[in-house]
């Protein structure tokens, strides 16, 4: 759809229902306009061209923990008596951090080649972030990426056994997969159900409860495993719910 001009200001995919609008400003008139072409059944969903600073897609694996790491970056001096006494700084945890989320983002972006698409480091409200999300032919997962190099992990309902010290991470998984499914429905304009993901990287040993049923616990290997995974998804579908994903204000009130 152009205007007098010649300037163009939107386009549709009439098979799929797919608007992606170019200029904003000209939303209602496009609507108005192309109201003859939209069913009742196919209700469209509408997009508008990012800039290159509220697109995603360009995030890269462990973007968010990089930029801590650089304003906790410790000087010379204070690095080496910590070495020498054998602390730990808490960079140390987030360098390890990186290294997991690069891992695991590594691997799901091998899953291209199958259909999938795949994002990082995702903003939200509240300087947290998700760690990825996997949009394609077998749904929409959200990620949460643990690296633990050598422990020996328990996975139960609601928590995470470490030793004797629990953590939080499957009900965190669940929180952050409600906060995605929110944020696209809203963008998308249909349901998107998001299952959370709880995956981690380099343990020694990991069990996981046979009650667990809402939250996917894997390791790094096991990531190649979601290519089979197959739903009622479109590629349409999957394009929506990805270009929705992409923009960063889809997610800056969730």
């Amino acid at each position: 759809m152009n205007q007098s001009d010649g300037k163009k200001v939107a386009w549709l995919d009439r098979r799929t229902g797919y608007l992606k609008l170019l200029v904003e400003e000209q939303r209602d008139a496009v609507l108005d306009v192309l109201a003859p072409f939209l069913t009742a059944s196919s209700s469209p969903v509408v997009h508008k061209a990012l800039r290159s600073e509220d697109d995603l897609a360009g995030n890269r694996p462990g973007d968010a923990l990089q930029m801590k790491l650089e304003e906790l970056a410790p000087g010379f001096w204070r690095w080496a008596l910590a070495r020498l006494s054998g602390r730990r700084l808490e960079a140390d945890s987030w360098r390890a951090g990186l290294a997991g989320e690069r891992r695991v983002g590594a691997e799901l972006e091998r899953l291209a080649r199958r259909g999938w698409r795949v994002l990082h480091s995702i903003p939200l409200a509240g300087d947290v972030d998700i760690d990825h999300v996997l949009i394609g032919p077998g749904g929409a997962f959200c990620f949460n990426t643990k690296c633990l190099r050598g422990a020996r992990v328990w996975v139960g309902d609601d928590s995470v056994r470490i030793g004797d010290q629990s953590y939080p991470y499957v009900r965190k998984s669940r929180a952050e997969a409600r906060r995605a499914s929110t944020a696209l429905t809203s963008a998308c304009g249909f349901p998107v159900e998001v299952q959370p993901v709880l995956a981690f990287v380099a343990v020694a040993d990991l069990q996981v409860v046979p009650s667990l049923r809402d939250v996917r616990v894997v390791q790094e290997r096991d990531i190649a495993a979601f290519r089979h995974l197959k739903t009622d998804w479109r590629l349409d579908r999957v394009e929506s719910v990805y270009t929705a994903a992409r923009d960063r204000h889809t997610w800056v009130r969730s």
